[in-house]
C-alpha cells in the first residue's frame, strides 16, 4: 500500500509551449508537474527551428495562428527582459523578385491589415538600400518592423527555470505510455512509474495526437514535416540586416536568410512530410534545395563559412491551425497540439489563454504573493567586457578562464548553468545553454574539458556523460589511469 500523490496539473511536454504554460501556472498556488520524455527541455522542435519572432502579417485572418502570433509578438520585449534572453527586433522583409509576384505581395499587405500588423510596401530600390546584398533583380518587399530574432532554446530553458524557481516540478526521461481516467483524476503511466493529476495538459509536440488518442478518438492528426538548415559562422555583420523571406507557399513561409541572436546566419528550412517523427537526419539533395532558395534571394552567401547543418521537426496538423481546446470527452484534459510556425512567437500568448480561459473555470487560481517573474541574471564574458567597469571579472576569476575559444565561453558561465534549477545533464544540453561547442571547431577543442567538468559536477565517471539523451555516451572505455 502506498500514498498516492495527486497533482493539480500535469503538463506533458517541456518544449517552448509546455515551458511557457508551466511558467504561467507557477504564478498560482498549484501543484504542477511537467513530464518530459527527453533528457532535457526544449530538445526537439524548440531546439531546431528558425528562431524567428514573426510579426503576424502572414497567418490566415481569424485563425488561432493569427490571433496568438500577434498577441505573442507584443509580449516578447517584457518576456525576454524578465527571462534574460537576448531578443532583437530587426524586422523582416518578404521579397518579390519578379513583377508577377507583386500582386501576391500586395495581397499580403491587405492580410496584414486584417491581422492588425503594421507593414510597409517597399519598391525594389528601397529594398536594395536596406539590404545591399539582396538579389539586384528584386521588385519589391513587405517590411514588418515588429519581427525579431531570439534564442528559442534558452527562452525555453529560462522559462522552465523560472517556473521551477516558483515551485513547478520537472521529471525528465519520463515518457508517457498510457493515460486512464478515474472519477476525479487521471493516472498517467510512464517509464518512471505512475503519476496522478486532476488536470492534464497535452503539449507533446509532434506526439500530441498520440497522447490525445490515449483517452479518446480525435478528429485531427499530426503530419510531421522536416526542415533542414545551414548555419554560417559569425564571420562578419551585414550579409543581411533583416530576416529575408521569399513569398510564402502552401508548405509554409519558405527558405529564409537571417541573422541569429548570437551573430551567426541561418538559411532554411525545407518542408517535407516524413513518417518517422524522430528523423532529424540531413541529406545532400535537400540541403542543395536550401542553397538554391537562399542564393536566389542573396546571391553572395559565402557557403565556405558553413559550420553546421541540422534539421528540425514541425507538428503540422490536419486542421491547418493550432489545436488548443478541452478534449471532447473530458473538459479537464486539454490539448495544445499542432503548434508549428508561428508557434515560438505565439507560445506566451497560448500559455496565457490556456490558463485564463481553459484552466481557470476548472480549478481555483489563487495568485502567489511571492511569485518572481525574473531569473537570476546570466553573466556572459562578452557583456561584462562591454561594461564601463570590470569589477565583476576582478571578483569572479572563473569568468576569465575561457573554455570555448570559438564562442568565448568561460568556466564561470558553465559553473553558473550547472548551479541552476534546470541544469544540463549532457554535452549538448550544456552547449545549447552556453554556446560552448557551437563555434567553428564544433567542440573539437573544448568538448573533452566539458565532459570532465560535467563528470566532476555530478560525481560520475566521464564514461557516463552522454552527448544528448541517455545511451549516447561519448567515451567507451578508460585506457589508462591519470597520474
Amino acid at each position: 500500500m502506498y500514498l498516492m500523490i495527486c497533482h493539480d496539473v500535469i503538463i506533458i511536454g517541456a518544449g517552448i509551449v509546455g515551458a511557457m504554460i508551466s511558467r504561467e501556472l507557477s504564478k498560482y498556488n498549484l501543484d504542477v508537474l511537467v513530464l518530459e520524455k527527453e533528457n532535457d527541455v526544449g530538445n526537439k522542435t524548440t531546439n531546431a527551428n528558425s528562431a524567428i519572432v514573426h510579426s503576424g502579417y502572414d497567418p490566415v485572418p481569424g485563425t488561432l495562428k493569427a490571433r496568438f502570433n500577434v498577441e505573442g509578438n507584443k509580449m516578447f520585449d517584457l518576456l525576454c527582459d524578465e527571462l534574460d534572453v537576448p531578443f532583437y527586433r530587426i524586422g523582416s522583409l518578404t521579397v518579390a523578385l519578379y513583377d508577377e509576384q507583386l500582386p501576391l505581395l500586395k495581397s499580403l499587405q491587405e492580410r496584414s491589415k486584417q491581422n492588425g500588423v503594421d507593414v510597409e510596401l517597399l519598391t525594389g530600390e528601397e529594398v536594395k538600400k536596406l539590404e545591399p546584398n539582396i538579389n539586384p533583380i528584386v521588385k519589391g518587399a513587405l517590411l514588418a518592423k515588429s519581427a525579431g530574432i531570439v534564442d528559442p532554446f534558452n527562452l525555453c530553458v529560462h522559462a522552465m527555470e523560472n517556473a521551477i524557481d516558483n515551485g513547478v516540478k520537472l521529471e525528465r526521461n519520463c515518457r508517457v505510455e498510457d493515460i486512464t481516467k478515474s472519477d476525479n483524476y487521471y493516472k498517467i503511466s510512464t517509464t518512471k512509474g505512475d503519476y496522478f493529476s486532476k488536470i492534464v495538459i497535452n503539449a507533446a509536440g509532434v506526439y500530441s495526437d498520440k497522447i490525445a488518442s490515449m483517452i479518446e478518438g480525435i478528429d485531427w492528426k499530426i503530419t510531421p514535416r522536416k526542415g533542414e538548415y545551414f548555419i554560417l559562422d559569425h564571420y562578419k555583420a551585414g550579409l543581411v540586416n533583416h530576416t529575408i523571406f521569399p513569398l510564402p507557399n502552401e508548405k509554409g513561409k519558405g527558405i529564409l536568410v537571417s541573422p541569429t541572436s548570437s551573430g551567426n546566419y541561418i538559411l532554411g528550412p525545407t518542408s517535407e512530410e516524413v513518417l518517422d517523427r524522430d528523423d532529424v537526419s540531413t541529406d545532400k539533395d535537400t540541403l542543395n534545395m536550401v542553397r538554391t532558395g537562399a542564393t536566389g534571394m542573396v546571391p553572395s552567401i559565402p557557403f565556405n563559412q558553413v559550420i553546421r547543418v541540422f534539421s528540425g521537426m514541425r507538428a503540422t496538423c490536419t486542421r491547418h491551425d493550432f489545436v488548443i481546446e478541452h478534449s471532447k470527452k473530458y473538459n479537464d484534459f486539454i490539448n495544445v497540439g499542432g503548434i508549428e510556425s508561428p508557434g515560438l512567437v505565439s507560445s506566451p500568448a497560448i500559455a496565457k489563454y490556456v490558463v485564463e480561459s481553459l484552466i481557470r473555470p476548472l480549478i481555483q487560481l489563487k495568485e502567489k504573493d511571492d511569485f518572481n517573474p525574473r531569473v537570476r541574471r546570466y553573466h556572459r564574458l562578452y557583456n561584462e567586457l562591454l561594461k564601463d567597469s570590470n569589477d565583476f571579472l576582478k571578483d569572479n576569476h572563473d569568468y576569465c578562464d575561457v573554455i570555448c575559444n570559438c564562442e568565448k565561453v568561460t568556466l564561470g558561465e558553465i559553473k553558473d548553468v550547472l548551479s541552476r534549477s534546470c541544469p544540463p545533464y549532457s554535452v549538448k544540453a550544456l552547449k545549447r545553454r552556453t554556446r560552448a561547442g557551437f563555434g567553428k571547431c564544433q567542440g573539437g577543442f573544448c568538448q573533452p574539458r566539458i565532459v570532465l567538468l560535467l563528470a566532476k559536477h555530478y560525481g560520475v565517471s566521464p564514461l557516463a556523460i552522454p552527448l544528448d539523451n541517455d545511451g549516447s555516451e561519448i567515451l567507451v572505455e578508460k585506457i589508462k589511469d591519470n597520474k
